[in-house]
């Protein structure tokens, strides 16, 4: 599992997840950068993700929903706030969510080279102790269940994102 870590952290109201790839720091971006393999791990297996929209860029949105094995919807969006190619994006939840406080504020994904290949930092922040307590559990739970999908992705040759 490329998971390396998932910390906690009430004081800064932060869930920090590394994971560490033996992949190239373009091809993790690039998982990341494309939509139709960013819908193959996003979503833990039971709960597939589909991307409806994904304009990588400052100001643009992503656009996805989550289904339910009972085939009800979550759906979810981020607006980009800063997209530095290759190396990070960060994005503000969206208003889909806006009625659940416990959602996370925003999120920031960093991208760096490592001696054996690429390392990824999801550092989630949010808006209060309460949030963080509320969604944790079960965010935590997803990402376990979803990130280790991304190791086929990245098995993957990749033709290079067009944002990217």
């Amino acid at each position: 599992m490329p998971l390396t870590s998932v910390t906690k952290d009430a004081a800064k109201l932060t869930l920090t997840v590394v994971g560490d790839y033996p992949v190239p720091q373009k091809r993790l971006w690039d998982a990341f950068a494309d939509p139709r393999q960013l819908e193959r791990f996003w979503g833990p297996s039971a709960f597939p993700a589909t991307f409806t929209r994904h304009d990588f860029k400052v100001g643009g949105r992503a656009e996805y929903f989550l289904t339910l094995p009972e085939g009800k919807k979550w759906s979810g969006s981020w607006k980009f706030t800063a997209v530095h190619p290759i190396s990070s994006f960060e994005a503000h939840d969206g208003e889909d969510n806006a009625e659940d406080q416990n959602m996370p504020a925003s999120m920031t994904f960093a991208f760096e080279t490592t001696p054996t290949g690429s390392r990824m930092t999801i550092v989630t922040r949010f808006s209060s102790v309460e949030a963080m307590e509320q969604t944790i559990p079960g965010m935590e739970e997803g990402l376990r269940a979803a990130m280790p999908q991304l190791d086929a992705v990245l098995a993957e040759p990749s033709a290079s994102a067009a944002h990217a």
